[in-house]
């Protein structure tokens, strides 16, 4: 599993022109899901999202990241990400050959979602499997991978 963290002042997915979810501060997430992940890898992986400090502490500017996204009560969008798996090495088109079929791919990041929504946080989507346009207002900038 990948998931590409971005701290965004606001965030929004659109389908077919309307939007579908929309965050103001907090993480944007991409997340991509491999053949083989399992329930205890996407378990850890939220828990991991919820708890990294990528915020300043507004009372104590001179150290920075203090605090997480739950601490600053943020929001989040988690948007389906299978071209996280893309293997760009030969040729000139990109392999996919990683990422997890469809089916349990969806019932990873179906999981995945439900995890950080039982943190309280609002929690935003997109639509799996649909082609999407993401609007992201990246602060910092800050973007991590995490595997």
């Amino acid at each position: 599993m990948r998931v590409l963290i971005q701290r965004v002042t606001a965030s929004s997915v659109s389908v077919n022109g309307q939007i579908i979810g929309k965050i103001g501060r907090g993480l944007n997430l991409l997340v991509g899901i491999t053949d083989t992940d399992t329930p205890n890898d996407v378990q850890w992986m939220a828990k991991k999202c919820l708890e990294l400090r990528l915020f300043p502490d507004p009372e104590n500017m001179g150290r920075r990241w203090q605090k997480s996204v739950q601490e600053i009560q943020g929001e989040l969008l988690v948007i389906s990400q299978f071209t996280l798996y893309g293997n760009c090495r030969k040729g000139r088109r990109p392999s996919f050959d990683r990422s997890a079929p469809p089916e349990p791919a969806k019932a990873l990041y179906d999981r995945f979602v439900n995890l950080l929504k039982e943190s309280g946080l609002t929690v935003e989507t997109g639509e799996f499997g649909a082609m999407m346009e993401v609007k992201i207002d990246n602060d910092g900038p800050v973007t991590l991978l995490l595997e």
